[in-house]
């Protein structure tokens, strides 16, 4: 096991990710650009450096600094969290270059499974099945040939895309030019990287993702499926788990196939197989997150699988301890991501309470919210016997939790999780139309 990890992150994931290796004995270290050094993380880790600028460009997406800090602080691995450098193969490899561990998946396997066409073709022979789409497109024109095969609407994705960046929808050949050029100048200043591809729009569907748990000994654990289908502009607002709209049977099912196809792929680390759920009840493959997700925290409620601390131990080479009829599924979990609409400077903060209410912030009294980073405060978490139990839950968390100083999405949070179609379950990616 690691002695210690540095953590190339910030926000309420470098507090989560510091908080377990404290629990597991593992020493910290922090780093930090100039607009971040009163946060939170750099008070909890052992050490911090400060690695740049304000700009994630400067800072936290600057690989010599980071792997510098790394070396000076004497670090045996990094924690990429998720954002930032957690999916790029070149700083993975740029880690083993240097003797760190990069926690999370190699970079081949990386390099390889960012081969989106290639991944659906994986993933098609397991079972699974693909949206339609292509591999990475050259042009815009290369983009409205295959629309042009494919079939109006689409959806033009970045290919180092996550956190709903890089994406556009394309209805009629005429938005094709500046759509493209749109997604290409996102996924450059979002991931450094500006390629694009494109898929077929499945809608109306829900948005499924499943977690998955690998070791280096070809283990795979499914700890169920979180619904993340209350999104705007692709990006997720509130996830529960288990799915409303997913039966025992299909969840079954959708977990066989994707243990097998994980296991196929030689997948090691935390992993997550996001699908649309359309209204025939059928499921299609997406695409595949090789990192911890925003909303891990929902399955960790759900499970008591601390997902952060197997994701160092599997990274360091630990086998499972647990196997797939460990995993309880029973309850329900909900999530709302608390988000700042707002630049401003916190004066209250008060956190609610109770069994089984969790809030992952990085917030505490004075800290100045930056307009270089994401909005992301904290995620409220609940979890309760039953669904119902859980909405209610939610509601009186959201009631209690206040956030002085900063204008958040706490009013707008309440409204959606009361709205009846949220209450019942009956909703789909439409479900923020309009509002």
């Amino acid at each position: 096991m690691f002695s210690k990890i540095l953590i190339a992150n910030r926000g309420e994931i470098a507090v989560r990710i510091i908080r377990a290796c404290k629990e597991m004995g593992i020493a910290t270290v922090a780093i930090y650009s100039q607009a971040d050094r009163d946060a939170l993380h750099v008070a909890l880790a052992d050490e911090s450096y400060c690695v740049g600028g304000a700009s994630p460009g400067e800072s936290y997406l600057n690989e010599e600094r980071v792997v510098s800090a790394a070396l000076v602080s004497g670090a045996q691995a990094i924690h990429p969290g998720y954002g930032f450098l957690s999916e790029n193969a070149h700083f993975a490899a740029l880690c083993r270059k240097n003797g760190l561990v990069f926690i999370g998946p190699s970079p081949e396997s990386m390099e390889e499974l960012s081969d989106k066409a290639r991944l659906k073709e994986i993933m098609g022979r397991n079972g699974l099945e693909v949206i339609p789409g292509t591999q990475v497109l050259a042009s815009a024109q290369a983009a409205l040939a295959a629309a042009a095969e494919i079939g109006y609407p689409v959806m033009l994705k970045a290919s180092a895309g996550g956190g709903g960046r890089g994406i556009r929808l394309v209805s009629a050949p005429n938005e094709m030019t500046q759509a493209y050029a749109l997604a290409v100048a996102e996924g450059e200043a979002s991931f450094g990287d500006g390629s694009v591809y494109m898929e077929k729009y499945v809608h109306p569907a829900r948005h499924i993702e499943v977690q998955v748990l690998a070791d280096e000994a070809g283990n795979v654990v499914c700890l169920g499926e979180r619904d993340c289908s209350v999104q705007r502009h692709h990006q997720k607002l509130i996830e529960e788990s288990p799915s409303p709209a997913v039966s025992r049977s299909q969840r079954k099912k959708l977990m066989e196939l994707t243990a097998r196809a994980v296991k196929a792929i030689g997948y090691v680390g935390v992993g997550t197989l996001e699908f649309l759920l359309d209204r025939d009840g059928r499921f299609w493959f997406m695409e595949m997150n090789l990192r911890l997700q925003v909303e891990h925290g929902v399955t960790e409620m759900l499970t008591q699988v601390d997902l952060v601390k197997w994701q160092i131990r599997t990274a360091a080479g630990v086998p499972l301890n647990f196997q797939q009829q460990n995993v309880a599924l029973n309850g329900a979990c909900v999530e709302c991501r608390i988000n700042a609409l707002t630049p401003g400077t916190l004066s209250m903060l008060h956190v609610p309470g109770g069994p089984f209410v969790r809030f992952d912030t990085y917030l505490v009294s004075g800290i100045s919210v930056s307009p270089y980073y994401d909005a992301l405060l904290g995620k409220l978490i609940v979890y309760a016997g039953t669904r119902e139990e859980a909405m209610r839950k939610m509601k009186a968390a959201l009631c209690e939790l206040v956030v002085e100083g900063i204008e958040t999405n706490i009013a707008e949070q309440l409204e959606l999780v009361s709205d009846p179609r949220f209450m019942t379950g009956q909703y789909d990616l439409t479900f923020m139309e309009g509002r």
